[in-house]
């Protein structure tokens, strides 16, 4: 199921022929990962890149202090990457853990480079994706400077009904950029109307 789901991801994205499409899904390679098991940390160097198959994970990085703050939460059909340390070879400033029995299909950094070189049509599959991620955090980084904490918290469940079920308060509140304690006061007075 896992390598059909990426062909079809990225059929969405660009037109590919069989041997290209077959190509590129055999460079992915499965991975599971259990409920809380860290599929990078920060400090680390970060080689591959990960779609998500099947789960729920948590994008996050930690401050000095030990605060976290989540960068988004991906599911099915969602990529998993720190594209700084992937393309410049540095030390990763994400966390990336599973939320639940999840799995991942991964690629190699040798092996996508491979990919472009024997398929040009990889670098412009690729090029799509990642416009379609810039507009992603684009929007996402509108939605914090211009509206209220009440509404990112509306956008985000009703936009993602799925993964707000899957979710704490406190990583819900996290990705927002507000505390626990906010959140659960907006909830309760919400919940009395």
């Amino acid at each position: 199921m896992g390598h059909y789901l990426l062909e079809q991801h990225f059929k969405n994205s660009v037109q590919l022929t069989e041997e290209e499409s077959t190509a590129i899904c055999d460079a992915f390679t499965l991975k599971k990962y259990q409920k809380k098991e860290f599929v990078f940390t920060q400090g680390s160097i970060v080689n591959q890149e990960f779609f998500v198959v099947s789960g729920c994970f948590r994008v996050f990085t930690l401050d000095k202090k030990g605060n976290e703050s989540t960068l988004y939460f991906a599911v099915q059909n969602w990529w998993l990457m720190d594209i700084d340390s992937f393309m410049n070879n540095t030390p990763s400033n994400l966390n990336v853990q599973a939320l639940e029995v999840s799995e991942v299909l991964f690629i190699s950094k040798t092996d996508k480079l491979a990919l472009y070189e024997a398929y040009p049509v990889v670098e412009k599959l690729f090029r799509v994706m990642f416009q379609k991620a810039i507009v992603a955090w684009q929007r996402r980084l509108i939605r914090n400077h211009c509206e209220t904490a009440r509404e990112r918290y509306g956008y985000f469940i009703t936009t993602y009904p799925e993964i707000a079920a899957k979710l704490t308060d406190k990583q819900i509140a996290s990705y927002l950029g507000i505390t626990h304690e906010f959140l659960s006061r907006f909830k309760k007075e919400n919940s009395l109307e």
